[in-house]
């Protein structure tokens, strides 16, 4: 994880699928499982699902919290 992928959990949008237009931040933990179960894409997004998955299987999601209220 690189400290500059956290402002993009809020930033960067799910392209395609079921939750499609929703932040990755947002990406609810059934979801994010599923991905770690199947394999996450490739690239930017695949990283993102990831680290998202950690953060979230981890009960840390309040790391967030400060960069929400930017």
């Amino acid at each position: 994880m690189q400290p500059e992928d956290l402002p993009l959990l809020l930033e960067r949008e799910m392209p395609y699928g079921k939750y499609k237009g929703h932040k990755i931040a947002d990406l609810p933990g059934n979801y994010l499982n599923w991905f770690a179960r199947e394999g996450f894409p490739k690239g930017e997004i695949g990283r993102l699902l990831a680290l998202m998955r950690e953060i979230d299987h981890n009960g840390l999601s309040s790391l967030l919290d400060p960069l929400r209220k930017k």
